[in-house]
């Protein structure tokens, strides 16, 4: 493995742990979800640049679910 290789797990690695640890902490705060969407759109980065491309897909997919589900639970906290 080279260092871009190396470069590319490390990130995958820092993000795919932020994404898991904003997803355990949702239920503390709604910017948890908030964050959890942007761990999300890093982990779909590593997925892209790591050549995963459907791991990429997805994980997008996902961020577009937490903002959805930041919005409406900003709505309902703020009713």
């Amino acid at each position: 493995m080279n260092m871009s290789g190396i470069g590319v797990t490390a990130f995958g690695v820092i993000a795919v742990t932020f994404m898991m640890a904003t997803y355990a902490l949702e239920t503390r705060h709604r910017a948890f979800v908030l964050a959890f969407a942007v761990g999300c759109l890093l982990s779909s980065a590593y997925g892209f640049l790591a050549g995963a491309w459907p791991f990429g897909v997805v994980e997008t997919i996902w961020a577009g679910v937490a903002v959805q589900r930041y919005q409406r639970r900003t709505k309902t906290e703020s009713s």
